[in-house]
């Protein structure tokens, strides 16, 4: 989900969904608990919702709290962009 926002900002959860292979409705819940635990951050604009990532924050679980977001997203992007 983090990639597919990182992608389009302004993606609407349906395409988010589609692109993430789920229903509209896990991504709804998926991106609310990104959310909740401070990985991004949601605003109106107009009809449509922006959403900000906050890759400067590190991954709850112990065996990988020492890794900031923004290296996920960039592996993840680097592999994505290689296909």
């Amino acid at each position: 989900m983090l990639l597919a926002v990182a992608k389009d900002p302004t993606a609407r959860l349906r395409d988010i969904a589609a692109v993430c292979h789920t229903t509209e409705r896990t991504a709804q819940l998926i991106v609310s608990d990104l959310d909740k635990a401070g990985y991004l951050s949601r605003e109106r604009d107009g009809r449509r919702t922006r959403y900000t990532l906050h890759l400067g924050g590190r991954f709850r679980h112990p065996a990988e709290a020492h890794l900031p977001v923004r290296r996920l997203l960039e592996l993840l992007a680097h592999h994505d962009h290689d296909r």
